[in-house]
């Protein structure tokens, strides 16, 4: 090494503050503030997490509300062909049940549910009423099913056609 790179190493080393006061430098930070500083940023990452959490449950639920009417609106489209599998049994037409009983347990596995409303008060959001007869004048029930009526889901998919009395 020579004399010259001595003398900048030298310098360098010279330069180079160290601190002397550590105590003086504390009491120049507020420690308050930074303290308050971090809770603040504490709260915003606490809220940006929950409000991501919400959304991530609400896309979830979205998501599932589509497939369920995406899946039901195929349902629906199904449900001529169990009707006229229907009137075929109950016309005694042969080797129709089978297919009609296949294709309504799958259905049904699937989440597909036969309203069953034979003797039930009349509910114009679960059936339609299209023929009706007299009765005791007080609430109208149910007494004949002219076509069945399907809730998929928990929703109903097509309302029944009823006769209703009373």
């Amino acid at each position: 090494m020579s004399e010259t790179e001595r003398n900048e190493a030298v310098e360098v080393t010279e330069v180079s503050p160290e601190p002397t006061d550590t105590p003086s430098l504390l009491a120049e930070l507020n420690i308050d503030e930074v303290v308050k500083e971090r809770d603040e940023f504490k709260d915003i990452a606490l809220r940006v997490q929950a409000d991501f959490e919400n959304y991530r449950k609400r896309a979830a639920s979205q998501l599932t509300d589509e497939v369920d009417r995406a899946s039901g609106k195929i349902v629906e489209s199904l449900l001529p062909v169990l009707d006229a599998c229907e009137a075929a049994v109950a016309h005694g037409v042969e080797g129709v049940e089978q297919i009609w009983s296949a294709l309504y347990g799958s259905l049904q596995k699937q989440g597909l549910e036969a309203l069953d409303l034979v003797g039930q008060p009349f509910d114009p959001v679960m059936a339609e009423a299209v023929l009706q007869e007299e009765g005791d004048g007080t609430n109208p029930i149910v007494s004949e099913v002219l076509r069945t009526g399907y809730r998929w889901k928990g929703r109903v998919l097509r309302a029944a056609m009823v006769k209703v009395k009373g």
